[in-house]
């Protein structure tokens, strides 16, 4: 019988997730998971599909499994309408995550996010959603360590070959103020090390890591150094009155890079991240910055790539809403699903009716059923409240979608989320109507929530 541990790789098909399988394939026993259907298998890895979105597919991924590493960042979108950003999306895969993960008596997560800024009180939406993502994934009972890292440079890594592609389509770069911001870059090495070395030793859990190397550097010195290594001349010089949204535009376009990526990078480089825990990793690798670079631009090594697999075949006008409201009063998810039907036939004065029987929630406007929801009350809980999409003239499909409330950190926030939902309408016109109406009503929702704070004390 084997002795190796089984560890399942969350976020396999990314950059640090095929490396450490390529790296530590004959260490554990990997189980990579992957939202598209891995047909062709090797003796090496086990592939399983999963859909992060869905609990009951999280743990399904998660059985028979002792370790995880938890590598996601939900940076694209996953249906044709997404109105969501990635920060309410991360945090909803995350309490999935964590879910499955007790649900299936994981005995250590481990999860790689990024440096946090001395500067908390402005701290970006990308850093904070790493952290939210933390306190999340560490909020049950799976021991938690979450290693924050300085850039991760080594080849085929996304943020790098940003920098590349400025350093070969630019001959002079005017860098805007932020690439003068202090950062500690890491060898993609020196991080699979670490997450090797920490995988199931108590005396890391429930603590957070940071990792960086032992330079410290500006962004404009990376570009320097890289400029160097790929035998270019370049003029690199700073600039005082590039903005942050200029920043972007600059970026995204001479790197070639998708702006939803771009973006949350750029808001979180103006920082200085570099290391201030006193808690250390021991006999690590040791190198410098430019053999680091010199590596990670070195195009002879092979980078290892994820098999091709299928997409799970899905409507064209799939659509998902994850959207975070406010949450003062503390309410349990149970509380605000009982209260949300009530509060929308008041504030339509009627005119939009909510009739509960028998499981059944249907939303009724003039007699005729706009939404029928059944509530699935085995898979609900005072944190969590789930509702299968079961009929109603709004919906093209019966067998599939879902809604759910969830109550996170602590209460602090509600996660109102629609999943796999097909509307029944044109597709330009529920863009424009019921798309629209449905975050209008959730703003409205979230002042009524923070009036109970009001009332409440």
């Amino acid at each position: 019988m084997s002795s190796k541990k089984t560890l399942a790789v969350a976020g396999a098909t990314g950059f640090i997730g095929r490396w450490f399988i390529e790296t530590y394939k004959h260490q554990y026993n990997i189980i990579a998971l992957s939202r598209k259907k891995i047909s062709k298998q090797n003796n090496d890895v086990e592939w399983r599909m999963v859909d992060l979105f869905s609990i009951s597919s999280s743990v399904n991924a998660l059985q028979r499994v002792d370790y995880a590493l938890y590598l996601v960042h939900s940076m694209q979108p996953s249906t044709r309408l997404n109105q969501s950003n990635f920060e309410d999306t991360d945090l909803l895969l995350a309490d999935n995550f964590s879910r499955a993960a007790e649900a299936c008596k994981l005995k250590h997560i481990i999860y790689v996010g990024g440096i946090l800024p001395k500067d908390n009180l402005n701290i970006s939406k990308h850093l904070k959603s790493r952290f939210e993502v933390e306190q999340v994934l560490g909020s049950r009972s799976t021991p938690l360590t979450a290693i924050r890292a300085g850039i991760i440079i080594g080849p085929g890594g996304s943020s790098f070959r940003i920098v590349q592609k400025l350093v070969q389509n630019l001959p002079i770069m005017a860098c805007p103020e932020w690439t003068k911001s202090k950062n500690q870059p890491v060898d993609l090495r020196i991080a699979l090390k670490s997450i090797e070395q920490i995988l199931g030793d108590d005396k890391f859990f429930n603590i957070p890591i940071e990792i960086g190397g032992k330079e410290i550097v500006t962004y404009m010195d990376i570009l320097k150094i890289t400029a160097k290594e790929m035998k270019r001349k370049r003029w690199i010089f700073s600039i005082p009155f590039f903005s942050l949204g200029m920043s972007k535009l600059w970026v995204g376009l001479f790197s070639g890079s998708n702006k939803n990526f771009v973006s949350p990078l750029i808001e979180s480089l103006r920082h200085d991240m570099t290391l201030k825990t006193s808690i250390s990793l021991k006999n690590l690798p040791s190198f410098t910055l430019k053999e680091t670079i010199k590596r990670a631009s070195d195009s002879s090594i092979a980078i290892p790539m994820a098999p091709i697999g299928l997409a799970q075949t899905k409507d064209k006008n799939t659509v998902r809403s994850v959207q975070r409201i406010a949450n003062p009063a503390r309410k349990t998810a149970e509380w605000v699903a009982q209260s949300y039907p009530i509060w929308l036939s008041k504030i339509f004065n009627r005119i939009i009716e909510a009739e509960e029987q028998n499981n059944l929630l249907k939303f009724k406007i003039l007699g005729l059923t706009l939404l029928q929801l059944e509530h699935i009350k085995n898979r609900s809980d005072k944190n969590r409240q789930l509702f299968y999409i079961t009929g109603g003239y709004l919906t093209k499909r019966t067998n599939r979608g879902w809604l759910e409330f969830r109550s996170i950190l602590d209460d602090s926030y509600i996660i109102t989320a629609i999943h796999e939902f097909v509307p029944r309408l044109p597709w330009i016109v529920y863009k424009f109507t019921q798309a629209k109406a449905h975050l209008l009503v959730m703003k409205k929702f979230e002042k009524y929530l923070n009036t109970m704070k009001r009332e409440d004390g």
